[in-house]
């Protein structure tokens, strides 16, 4: 992963994962981790405590000496007969060996040994960058291939100087990895991959130099056997959510036993860190109760019958979504020999979820945890795709298709509030381009229709490859996250114009599925027939310091295209999943890039966002190395922001649009 990504996601400040009130296991079970006692990182008087010394180990993967933070317990003999386990504990991509104990560990350690509450052990603290200056100097995420490089200083060099040097039992069951951060990444990527090493693995707040979750593991089934204890943990209000509750959900989804932990409030940082030290060192090394022929008592999960997704028809009652993202679908088919949620739309990993037929006919699957937001979805009952009777419809898949609203705690910025709304309109007109009548929907802000005097702004939003001009409206809630901006003072009131983003020229036949959506031609309805129409239609303030395009994914491809090449009629440029990456940067788009300074006199903004999932992935990529092409030309008009953890969908955009819309038509300072 390059440094600049990683900077970004450090950054990264986006909406999380929906989790239970409490600090409790997602499942909604019941709690497991409350927060810790009260001054349980307070350095205590009177109590036996453990020796901390800073050591230096030869390494034969750097080629230097490096130095080493160890920690002894409390009563720790190193002649005597006692054979200890070794925690290895990794700190984040700005520190070293001595974050940890600057960061509050050893006051937590030793309480926890005055409490007799953790199994004796020794915790190694070392430098996790591994270069020949490996200290935090400078632009420390440029030293993020170091932090990879650490997994072969760590098993080559560094525990075989524990094991040589310290009383230790060198067996797998008595290692343990974790880590805070960058640390975590590398706790969950070189523990998982070395699980003949490690029986005991925990990620706190792990940073996106974590493995995609597929990658962790290879073999799932041997994981499963292997592993001790996997615990993955990160505050709720932490930026890096997304990255413990993809490798949680993963995890679910391959049935491999975790201990997946929320902090309730919980940001970036020692706070959070020193409470997964204080529970994580209780669990690990201790010995599973021998086996008896005594009968078990069934284990039984708290009811958390769910509700009703929020696109439901009304009464409606499946499918339902759970407090953890889960959800339940439900289907009659009497006659069915097989059923199935079709998946391949962002609802989760290809391949489709199985249904269980049950009492009359009714087939019914629960998920595992869904990524937040808007997701179609459809059944395949004996191979034939079919909508779900119990769920609106959302044209987004080149036709009418069931979708379902997975919430995400405290995330509430596109929600229907008490505010003033504006309305969206229907409207109907014809295009001299395509020789047609076109539909498009007109967002008029609160207040439009009482002064009849005041002109506005006016946002082009375009809409993605299968959907159609009601998406940003019906999918995305545009209006409501207007509205709420507007009320807030944080956005200038203004019209936005959807229009259905296919043409096809007079006499000319339509694209073959599949063969492009006649991109020369809907520029031309939009400079042509739509921006005079509306000019003449609204009350528009009509000039380009007053015009701005965007869309998503195909829309983003247009938006950049019109808006690029006529600055003389628009003065900002927004793309939401859709930067693809250019031969000759300079030449794109009629040499706009050529000059960055010129650049940013013609256009006032240049806004570029994406997840960074599946296809996401790639555009990623491709607009950040855009922004920081542009940026380093010296353009200071290019703003690049992203989702870690999203893919190619709705709550990546939404979150696109809340952040994209208070950037325009601001009076200039």
């Amino acid at each position: 992963m390059s440094s600049r990504i990683l900077v970004l996601a450090l950054l990264a400040c986006g909406p999380v994962m929906a989790h239970p009130k409490g600090d409790k296991k997602p499942d909604g079970g019941a709690e497991r981790y409350p927060a810790p006692p009260k001054d349980y990182d307070k350095k205590r008087d009177n109590i036996e405590r453990g020796k901390v010394e800073v050591v230096e180990y030869d390494s034969s993967t750097v080629g230097n000496k490096r130095k080493v933070t160890i920690y002894t317990p409390p009563g720790f003999d190193p002649k005597g007969k006692t054979k200890y386990p070794v925690l290895y504990l990794l700190h984040g991509i700005g520190g070293d060996e001595n974050e940890w104990p600057k960061g509050g560990a050893i006051a937590v350690l030793d309480n926890l040994y005055a409490d007799k509450k953790p199994v004796p052990m020794i915790v190694v603290m070392p430098n996790g960058r591994a270069q020949p200056n490996d200290r935090a100097e400078g632009d420390v995420f440029r030293t993020a291939p170091a932090f990879a490089k650490f997994e072969g200083d760590l098993l080559k060099d560094l525990i075989p100087f524990v094991e040589k040097t310290y009383p230790v039992r060198a067996d797998r069951e008595s290692r343990a990895l974790a880590g805070l951060s960058m640390g975590g990444g590398q706790s969950l990527n070189f523990g998982l991959g070395n699980l003949d090493t490690f029986a005991w693995v925990g990620g706190f707040s792990s940073a996106p130099n974590t493995k995609k979750p597929d990658d962790l593991i290879k073999d799932h089934a041997d994981a499963a056997k292997k592993l001790k204890l996997l615990y993955v943990a990160c505050g709720d209000k932490d930026g890096l959510m997304r990255v413990s509750a993809g490798v949680h959900k993963m995890l679910d989804e391959k049935k491999v036993p975790h201990e997946y932990r929320v902090i309730p409030g919980g940001a970036h940082d020692f706070k959070v860190w020193k409470s997964d030290l204080y529970h994580f060192s209780q669990l690990i090394f201790r010995r599973a109760p021998e086996k008896t022929d005594e009968p078990k008592a069934e284990k039984k999960e708290p009811a958390d019958a769910g509700k009703p997704s929020a696109t439901n028809l009304p009464n409606a009652q499946y499918p339902k979504v759970h407090t953890d993202g889960r959800a339940t679908f439900r289907f009659k088919a009497v006659d069915a020999k097989k059923v199935q949620v079709f998946t391949n739309y962002g609802l989760g990993p290809r391949g489709h979820w199985d249904m269980t037929k049950g009492e009359g006919g009714v087939w019914s699957f629960t998920s595992p945890p869904i990524v937040p937001g808007f997701h179609y979805y459809g059944f395949l009952v004996d191979g034939v795709f079919v909508n779900d009777p119990g769920t609106d419809t959302f044209f987004g898949t080149s036709k009418p298709t069931s979708g379902i609203e997975i919430p995400e705690k405290g995330v509430d910025f596109f929600h229907a509030k008490d505010v003033p709304h504006g309305e969206v309109r229907s409207r109907w007109y014809t295009s001299k381009v395509t020789g047609q009548t076109r539909h498009i929907q007109v967002y008029t802000p609160p207040g439009y229709d009482a002064d009849p005097k005041t002109k506005y702004p006016v946002l082009y939003l375009q809409h993605g490859g299968g959907e159609d001009e009601t998406g940003w409206t019906k999918q995305g809630h545009m209006n409501f996250i207007l509205d709420n901006l507007i009320a807030e003072k944080k956005a200038v009131p203004m019209v936005v114009v959807m229009e259905k983003g296919y043409a096809t020229k007079a006499g000319e036949q339509p694209a073959a599925p599949g063969r492009g959506f006649g991109g020369g031609a809907f520029e031309d309805v939009v400079l042509k027939d739509l921006i005079p129409m509306i000019d003449a239609t609204y009350r528009s303030i009509a000039d380009r310091d007053h015009r701005a395009i965007a869309g998503l994914s195909m829309g983003s491809g247009q938006a950049m295209q019109i808006g690029l090449t006529h600055a003389d009629t628009f003065s900002a440029v927004g793309a939401f999943s859709g930067v693809f990456r250019q031969g000759d940067v300079k030449s794109a788009y009629g040499g706009v890039f050529a000059d960055p300074t010129a650049f940013d006199k013609k256009m006032g903004l240049l806004y570029l966002h994406s997840g960074d999932q599946g296809l996401d992935e790639g555009i990623h990529k491709a607009a950040e190395d855009l922004y920081y092409t542009l940026q380093k030309g010296g353009s200071k008009n290019v703003v690049f922001r992203d989702l870690k953890g999203q893919g190619h969908e709705w709550q990546t955009w939404r979150v696109a649009f809340h952040d994209f819309a208070p950037r325009l038509f601001q009076s200039k300072k």
